[in-house]
Formats: C-alpha cells, structure tokens, sequence
C-alpha cells in the first residue's frame, strides 16, 4: 500500500499513550500499514510490542528519556495545560487528520484515564471518527447517527456522556430500549448483550453516549 503519498485526510492518526498495554497481539490486529503514529512520551516503550515505528515523538520527557530518534520530535514543557497526549491530538487535528486510533490512554492513574476518555467527546464535537482501544475494550461515542455492533463482543455498556441523553433506542439485543433517557447520575446501561446472529443498533435523539464495547477474554 502507498504510503508516503497519502495525505493526512487519507490515513488514520494513531495516538500512543503511556499507560499499560499488556495485549500486543490483539492491538496490532487492529494497526495498517498507513496509519500515522504518534508516540506521546512514555508511550515510546510500546514500539516494539506494537511493531512500529514513531512518525511524530511529542513529550515532556518526565516518564522517558528521549531517545532522539530521526523523526519529528516536539519537546515539550513540563508545566502546561495539556497533557502530552492531548497535545498530540491537537497537533494532529491542526494537520488535517479525520480519523483516530488511541492507544495506551486508559490504565494506572485514573485521572489521565479520564482526560484520555474525554478526549473522544472532543474529537466528535469536530465531526472526527475516533476510537479508543485498550485491552479489554473498545470506546467511541454515540450522538448524532446510529451505530451497529456485531454478536463478536463479550458484552457493551452506553454511558451518558456530558449530560443526559434522550431518546435512547437499543434494539437486536438482551436489554432493548426504546426512546430511554440515560443520565449522569443514573447509568443504567451496563453490560447489555448483542442478541447470537444479530447485528444491535444504538440511537440517541439528544445528548451523547459512550459506548464500550467489551472484547472477550480469549
């Protein structure tokens, strides 16, 4: 596949954070060969369990050394407002990308995990596709269109996101909803099951959800 001449339009940007990922196999399935990588300071010791090499280095350097590799590399200051890892979103936002793969993002301290998920509320409120994959799950949000999920998941979760969301509708699974409200403070929509052979359907009127898509153990 071409690669040195796709545009950012064209390729998926791939965020790697520090956090743990103790499943290399299962997250290089989910790599091609085009995606642009962007190792956010401690995310630097995943390239050799992801098999890749950094397109851009972004960090301040406080979780690992900088190993001044022969790439674009952004030093960073260690007292900023952004993380590293948000950092490097904006950067890849203000170079065209459409499309987001986040890595590593989820784990050990919860507050980064947090800001880390935040980040794709961020991303869709800018009309980007983005997921957020770790070892045990997929993320992506839930607003404006439909989104399908196949019988493949062990199980999914739908989580207010940023509000209450209204007109809530779930249908080919265990638990179906129709025109629900699911709020903040009462997040009822854990652990729901594709129906065997089915294809679900998730829909909001109003409001956003985060969807995690649980993967199977083995």
């Amino acid at each position: 596949m071409e690669t040195t001449k796709r545009g950012a339009a064209e390729r998926r940007c791939v965020v790697i954070g520090g956090a743990d990922i103790g499943r290399y196999d299962r997250i290089r399935a989910r790599l091609r060969e085009d995606d642009f990588f962007i190792c956010c300071d401690g995310g630097l010791r995943h390239r050799a369990g992801l098999g890749i090499a950094p397109d851009l280095v972004v960090g301040d350097f406080d979780s690992h050394e900088n190993p001044h590799l022969p790439v674009e590399t952004i030093v960073l200051p260690c007292e900023k407002d952004d993380t590293d890892t948000v950092f490097a979103v904006r950067t890849a936002l203000d170079r065209g990308f459409q499309d987001f793969l986040l890595l590593g993002c989820t784990g050990g301290r919860l507050d980064h995990t947090l800001g880390n998920v935040s980040l794709l509320l961020m991303l869709e409120a800018r009309g980007k596709r983005a997921v957020l994959l770790d070892d045990f799950s997929e993320m992506e949000v839930v607003s404006a269109g439909p989104v399908q999920i196949e019988d493949r998941y062990a199980c999914f979760s739908l989580l207010s996101a940023g509000g209450a969301a209204r007109g809530v509708t779930v249908r080919g699974v265990k638990y179906p909803l129709s025109n629900a409200e699911i709020t903040s403070e009462y997040q009822y929509g854990i652990s729901n099951e594709v129906l065997p052979g089915e294809r679900a359907e998730v829909s909001v009127r109003e409001g956003r959800l985060l969807l995690v898509k649980v993967l199977p153990l083995f």
